[in-house]
C-alpha cells in the first residue's frame, strides 16, 4: 500500500483502538486474535446487549448450556458462567497486548448487572465478586456513572479493582467521575495497593447525544436549530477532553502520579454513526487525541480501515469552539441538562432490557437442553 493503514495511523496518533463486541465465536475462530494482529485492536468491551446478541445468534454455547442444564443451574448462574468464561478467554487472548503495553491496553471489560445501577452496595459487591471470579489482571469491571454508581466506582478502585466507568454523557457528571477516581486511588494507596496495577477508563457515549439532540432540533424546526444537527456529540466530547486535561493537571493528580498511578483515560463509546446522512467514520476522525480510547463496533472499525482519515489531533484546544456550539444549542431552546438526564435514564433502561433479553434467551435454551439431559 502506498499510504499507511488508517488504523495504524490512528494508533500512532495516540488512540487505543478497542472493539465494542465480544462473542465465543470471535474467540474460538481466531477472529479476535486476527483483529489484534491485522487491525491494531488492543482491547475489547462487552455489555448485556452484546452478550444477548451473541447467545441468540450462535451455537457455540450449546454444549456449555447443556452441561449447566444437566446440573440444574439457574438462569442467572448460566448467564454468569457464560459471560465469565468468554471474558476470561478474551483476557487470555489479549494477555500479550497487556504485557507489551505495560498494562495500559489489552483490557477486557465486563459489566455489573445493570439492574443494580441505582444500588451502590450491590454494585460494589458484584464488582468485587466478578473481579475475583474472572481472576485476570487485564480485566476491567464496568460500573455506570449514575449518582449511586459514583461511590461504587471509588470503592472498587480502593479495593484495587480496575474500572471502566460507563453510561457517561455530561461533562458535569464526568467531573464527578474523575473526583471518584482520585478518591478511589487515594484510598487504594492507603489500603496498600500498588497504584500502577489499577487501570481505569471513563466511557463517554457519543452517538446517542446527537440522536437525542437532533430529534429535539428537528422538533423545533427553525433554520438556526436545523443548522446545529450533528454537531452536539463531538462538541460534548471535546468539552469532556478539556475537563480531563484540566483535572489531570491539578496537584491532586500529581500526587497520585508520583505514587505510580496511571491516568483514567477518556474513552469514546457508542461511536457507530446512527444517522446515515453523517460520515460513517465521523466519531473516530473528529475525536482523535493523544491518550484516548475509541471503542468501535466492527462495522465502524472496518469502515475506518477502508477509508478513514487521520488529520492529527482534532480535540485539544477546541473547547472554546465546542462551548459555542453548546451556547447555540441553548439559544435555540435545547435544555441540555434534560438531554443528559434522559440519556442516562434511557441508557440504564436499555441495558436492563438487554439483560432481560439475555435471561429470556438463556431460559429458552435451557428448556431446549432439558429433554436431552433427561434421558
Amino acid at each position: 500500500m502506498s499510504r499507511m493503514d488508517p488504523l495504524q495511523a490512528l494508533s500512532e496518533a495516540g488512540v487505543s483502538i478497542w472493539l465494542d463486541d465480544l462473542s465465543r465465536h470471535r474467540i474460538t475462530s481466531g477472529n479476535l486474535a486476527e483483529l489484534i494482529t491485522q487491525r491494531h485492536v488492543v482491547g475489547v468491551t462487552s455489555n448485556p446487549t452484546i452478550f444477548a446478541h451473541a447467545l441468540e445468534h450462535a451455537e457455540d454455547y450449546d454444549e456449555q448450556i447443556g452441561e449447566l442444564a444437566a446440573r440444574g443451574a439457574s438462569v442467572e448462574e448460566v448467564v454468569r458462567e457464560i459471560t465469565v468464561a468468554d471474558v476470561q478467554s478474551a483476557c487470555d487472548v489479549f494477555s500479550g497486548v497487556w504485557e507489551t503495553t505495560g498494562g495500559v491496553d489489552g483490557r477486557v471489560s465486563l459489566e455489573v448487572d445493570p439492574r443494580l445501577a441505582h444500588d451502590t452496595a450491590a454494585t460494589l459487591a458484584q464488582a468485587a465478586e466478578l473481579w475475583k471470579v474472572v481472576d485476570r489482571p487485564n480485566l476491567m469491571i464496568k460500573i455506570p456513572a449514575t449518582g449511586e454508581g459514583l461511590p461504587a466506582i471509588t470503592g472498587a478502585l480502593a479495593d484495587g479493582i480496575s474500572v471502566n466507568v460507563t453510561l457517561l454523557f455530561s461533562v458535569q457528571r464526568y467531573r464527578k467521575v474523575m473526583a471518584a477516581f482520585f478518591a478511589g486511588l487515594e484510598q487504594a494507596s492507603a489500603n496498600g495497593h500498588d497504584l500502577a496495577t489499577i487501570a481505569s477508563v471513563a466511557s463517554f457515549f457519543v452517538s446517542r447525544v446527537d440522536t437525542e439532540i437532533d430529534k429535539r432540533l428537528e422538533a423545533i424546526g427553525t433554520e438556526p436549530a436545523l443548522a446545529l444537527r450533528g454537531r452536539a456529540a463531538v462538541a460534548n466530547a471535546r468539552l469532556a477532553y478539556a475537563a480531563y486535561e484540566e483535572e489531570f493537571a491539578a496537584p491532586r493528580w500529581a500526587r497520585l502520579r508520583a505514587g505510580g498511578a496511571r491516568p483514567q483515560r477518556p474513552l469514546w463509546a457508542s461511536t457507530g454513526v446512527k444517522n446515515p446522512d453523517y460520515p460513517d467514520t465521523e466519531y473516530v476522525t473528529e475525536l482523535i487525541a493523544p491518550g484516548v480510547v475509541n471503542t468501535m463496533p466492527e462495522s465502524t472499525l472496518l469502515a475506518f480501515a477502508d477509508h478513514g482519515e487521520v488529520p492529527g489531533d482534532q480535540v485539544s484546544g477546541r473547547a472554546g469552539q465546542a462551548q459555542r456550539v453548546f451556547d447555540d444549542l441553548a439559544a435555540v431552546g435545547i435544555d441540555l441538562d434534560d438531554v443528559f438526564a434522559v440519556l442516562e435514564r434511557e441508557g440504564a433502561e436499555k441495558f436492563e432490557a438487554s439483560w432481560s433479553q439475555l435471561a429470556d434467551t438463556v431460559t429458552d435454551q435451557l428448556a431446549k437442553a432439558a429433554p436431552s439431559t433427561a434421558g
